[in-house]
């Protein structure tokens, strides 16, 4: 970015500092813009995201209030207009809209906004109010009792999914999002199909992913959280993952002998799944793309060392802990 006063290039600058959000502190790491010679500061929209997405993140992680994805996927679960579910909750008539567009919500209502995620809590709010009469109220209590019947059966399947990917809560360890099967699924899938990498390959060019996204958004893509050990960052249960996936063809694993007695696993996509675009936003996108061309032609021994230099690695290395995702600010590439 120029400066609007020298018209020179500013430098990019980040810098810890407190910020107080509804009578509380928290700690974010402000990105700004400086201007060398007139030493003035400055900020864009993106950054300004980025720096007040830090401040909410934590806000909700602390009161676990629900975040603007997992509020914008239960209205879908239901169909309705956001209008009409501010009206079942009893909110204001643009609430919902704006909870699902990032503003906050009060602890009543986030507290409410969690209850009826179980369909059968929804159905009776919904019998309360007034939103829908006659038929209409027919057609959305007969779809209710679909949703609560398929809620019922896919009781083992988040079961499953919460002995994978680790219970379903956002905070510092998963970027501030719900852990999502789905879209890591997808990831791999999309690093088969650029790539064909080697597992251990695999598990960095994921790591970049994720925490390149959480630099520049304050959101991770997957939520997934990821544990340094002596090869680098690797997803958490990563080998239980990938077999259970393997297993349902969402993807290849090729087994490679090598000449010194070594076994590789080589990642390859399945014909059975091509990958969705569908699941992820366009800047996550972006970041896929940029991962996949910056890591195209590296060995699986260099992106090792490399990654041996994410500040993330070094500080968890010793005990093998899981890696704050607040070092995604100090990404090295």
């Amino acid at each position: 970015m120029k400066s609007p006063y020298t018209g020179k290039e500013m430098i990019l600058c980040k810098e810890e500092r407190p910020f107080s959000f509804r009578k509380e502190e928290f700690n974010v790491v402000y990105h700004y813009f400086k201007c060398s010679e007139s030493n003035e500061s400055f900020t864009t929209t993106d950054l300004d995201d980025l720096n007040l997405n830090q401040l909410y993140n934590q806000y909700r992680a602390k009161h676990k209030i629900p975040f603007p994805d997992e509020i914008r996927k239960m209205r879908k679960v239901y169909g309705l207009p956001a209008l009409k579910i501010s009206e079942v909750l009893g909110f204001g008539t643009n609430s919902y809209r704006n909870y699902e567009n990032g503003e906050v919500p009060n602890l009543s209502n986030s507290r409410l906004i969690q209850l009826v995620k179980d369909a059968r809590e929804f159905k009776k709010l919904l019998l309360l109010s007034s939103a829908f009469e006659g038929k209409s109220l027919d057609k959305i209590l007969t779809k209710l009792e679909l949703i609560i019947k398929e809620q019922k059966e896919h009781r083992f399947d988040g079961q499953l999914k919460e002995y994978l990917i680790g219970a379903p809560v956002a905070d510092n360890f998963t970027g501030y999002r719900l852990p999502d099967l789905s879209k890591f699924t997808e990831m791999i899938i999309f690093f088969a199909e650029k790539l064909k990498p080697y597992k251990t390959k695999l598990n960095k060019l994921l790591f970049y992913a994720d925490f390149i996204m959480y630099e520049k958004s304050g959101f991770s893509i997957s939520g997934m959280k990821y544990r340094a050990i002596v090869m680098g960052p690797v997803p958490e249960n990563y080998d239980s993952i990938y077999d259970h996936l393997a297993r349902n063809d969402e993807f290849d694993v090729i087994s490679t002998l090598f000449n010194d007695g070594g076994i590789g696993d080589k990642f390859k996509p399945n014909a059975k799944h091509e990958f969705n675009p569908g699941l992820f936003s366009a800047s996550e996108l972006s970041i896929l793309e940029e991962v996949a061309k910056k890591f195209r032609n590296t060995s699986t021994k260099d992106i090792i060392d490399i990654s041996h230099k994410e500040k993330g690695w070094i500080v968890n290395k010793a005990t093998n802990g899981i890696i704050d995702y607040k070092f995604g600010f100090d990404i090295s590439l």
